[in-house]
């Protein structure tokens, strides 16, 4: 028997350091998303209280709903132009102004035309975060973990609902004031982060200061690695810069088309399978499971969707740069097509549900779909729409490229909280849910027909597998295994 042993792995002083710099910048990913997710559940506490206080109608409640979504579009659409022109940490801040300015309007507000206006600066704050932050992340992020790094931004995003759920819960809705005003802090920490944390290098390269890329990259790359990496994306760079600045008609051209149409394509499917509807209709569902009473609604939706949905999201953390973005994103769409014809099949069978058992059963089955669906959701078209969208545009149209593929998603959410409830009166809930099932089976197809794996890739390695064409079986083929 021999009794050599390998020596175990030594971490460096400079490997704590390189992990330091990375755990910083998904912390500042985290926040950027945290703020999103809590602006954008806290107003589902926040808006009976708002009623009662103002007296408004159900249409002014709409408009004080549905304003983040508003300003997140608007914003979403100059955010990759500006953070090409001032870099990615200042419009990062900006978005940390942004959300704290906005809670600090809402929190004072004497009527409602303030508050809208209010909740729109938070989704200006939303919609810069929502293109940048998971676009920093990738940029920065090493290699072999960026997946992760980048899905830590939709983990924020559950972890940021589900906080607005617990704060709803604790306090009551005459607290509305409060419950905006909370938001400001993780807007100050959101700041003090970006303070720290250095500018992409990828930005830097791209401005022509190369010492300054190299400062950053040593940050968070191993020593050995660094000259390959600085080399690779000054080569890149210097190939698009012989083409002159990008316009946003290159972010439509037969080059960038195909990358184009995966992004924008994942971001509409990520809304028109129905994960906004589904949160709306929690109450009702937990209804008609047997939860009559309003804490009872109250405390199922905090947990079975808010925790769920945080939950399920680690999946994603965990297994993106291991299993892959595809497998992810097809698994997600088979558990959400199914939890979906479990709710169709739930409302259609909701006029028998008058008592006994037949009602509990049925109702049972309901509900369990609709945590599925969370689930499913939350490991898939969740998190790993928003990393695959961040990868996959070349550095020269990135920042255009991402803001528009954003403002497609944010396009997507408004029209489908606009017309849901004009759908469900059309059709009927069943229906509906049935059809959000269909958008699911089209999903599928389009992931498994014009979706790549990155899985393992660095960006520029990606555009060039972009560069060469070939079929989605070709990137399959050359991926790197787990």
């Amino acid at each position: 028997m021999s009794t050599e042993q390998s020596a175990p792995e030594v971490e460096t002083p400079r490997s704590k350091a390189v992990f330091r710099w990375v755990l910083m910048i998904a912390l500042v990913t985290f926040f950027a998303g945290l703020l999103f997710g809590y602006d954008q559940g806290v107003i589902s506490g926040a808006l009976k209280g708002i009623s009662n206080s103002f007296k408004v109608g159900s249409f002014a409640q709409e408009v004080i709903t549905s304003w983040v979504t508003l300003g997140a579009l608007i914003a979403a659409l100059v955010a990759g132009i500006s953070a090409d022109r001032f870099g990615r940490r200042p419009v990062l801040m900006a978005a940390g102004v942004l959300f704290i300015g906005g809670a600090i309007i809402q929190a004072v507000s004497p009527g409602v035309e303030v508050l809208a206006v209010g909740r729109l600066v938070t989704g200006f704050g939303v919609g810069f975060a929502s293109v940048i932050a998971p676009l920093y992340a990738a940029e920065m992020a090493p290699q072999r973990i960026r997946g992760r790094i980048v899905s830590t931004y939709q983990l924020a995003i559950t972890f940021g609902i589900f906080l607005a759920y617990i704060v709803g819960d604790v306090l009551s809705s005459a607290d509305w004031r409060t419950m905006f005003l909370l938001a400001a802090v993780p807007g100050v920490i959101l700041i003090i982060g970006v303070f720290i944390v250095p500018e992409s290098s990828r930005w830097y390269v791209k401005v022509g200061r190369s010492k300054d890329a190299r400062e950053s990259l040593e940050k968070v790359t191993e020593p050995g690695d660094v000259d390959k990496e600085l080399a690779d994306v000054q080569a890149q760079v210097d190939a698009e810069a012989a083409e002159g600045e990008a316009s946003w008609g290159e972010v439509f051209s037969p080059r960038v088309r195909k990358a184009l149409i995966v992004g924008v394509g994942l971001a509409i499917f990520q809304q028109i399978t129905g994960i906004n509807a589904i949160i709306y209709y929690a109450s009702k569902i937990f209804a008609s499971a047997g939860l009559v009473s309003t804490q009872s609604q109250t405390t199922a939706t905090l947990y079975c969707v808010g925790l769920t949905n945080v939950l399920a999201t680690f999946i994603a953390v965990a297994y993106i740069d291991r299993f892959g973005r595809r497998p992810l994103l097809l698994m997600g769409l088979v558990g959400m097509f199914i939890s979906l014809c479990a709710v169709g099949l739930g409302f259609a069978t909701q006029s028998r549900l008058d008592s006994g058992a037949g009602a509990s059963i049925v109702g049972i089955i309901t509900m369990v779909g609709l945590v599925v669906f969370i689930a499913s959701f939350a490991f898939s078209l969740g998190p790993v729409v928003w990393t695959i969208i961040s990868e996959i545009y070349p550095a020269r149209v990135r920042g255009k490229a991402v803001s528009f593929a954003t403002a497609a998603n944010w396009g997507a959410a408004f029209l489908v909280a606009q017309f849901f409830l004009t759908l469900t009166e059309g059709i009927g809930n069943s229906a509906t849910f049935f059809l959000f099932a269909a958008m699911c089976v089209l999903g599928f197809i389009f992931v498994w027909r014009y979706v790549p794996e990155t899985r393992g890739r660095s960006l520029e390695e990606i555009q060039e597998m972009w560069n060469k064409g070939g079929s989605i079986k070709s990137w399959d083929e050359t991926a790197p295994r787990p």
